[in-house]
């Protein structure tokens, strides 16, 4: 298995790692921008659109429209901020977003966490196939679903 080497952040660290490569990215790191990325890394297993709006419109005392929420979490997927669960239309925070690779999930059936695995022999098998098909920009996202180990110990 080829991996990538990176350590993944938490916390304000995280928070400041997404700042930054949003700023990077020529984008502003407004308020609500923040507050929704927060609800994100809060989050232990994926999150919709719904999830975070309900959870970012508690906090902020007032609603706020999913269609917002959308609208962010897709310029986090675009900024390698979060990736989209595509099986489940939810999202998770990168916690390594300076890092650039294809997306392998292995999601539980039981408990629903989702764990990202980088291996690019498998997902670069998958963007050369695509490639000879006469697709350009591949972007590989593979999702496996099972029982995590917990789930199983259970």
């Amino acid at each position: 298995m080829t991996a990538h080497l990176h350590r993944d952040l938490i916390g304000e660290r995280l928070i400041d790692a997404a700042r930054d490569a949003l700023v990077l990215a020529g984008e502003q790191w407004t308020e609500m921008r923040a507050d929704v990325f927060e609800a994100l890394v809060a989050r232990d297993t994926p999150a919709s659109a719904y999830d975070i709006a309900e959870g970012v419109g508690a906090r902020r005392g007032r609603r706020v429209a999913a269609n917002t929420v959308y609208r962010i979490l897709d310029l986090f997927v675009r900024t390698n901020l979060a990736r989209r669960v595509e099986s489940a239309n939810a999202y998770v925070a990168n916690p390594h977003p300076g890092c650039r690779h294809d997306c392998i999930f292995l999601i539980c059936d039981s408990c629903g966490k989702a764990t990202h695995i980088d291996d690019d022999s498998l997902t670069g098998a998958l963007r050369e196939a695509a490639q000879k098909a006469g697709f350009a920009d591949v972007r590989p996202v593979v999702e496996i679903r099972g029982l995590c180990s917990r789930c199983v110990a259970a």
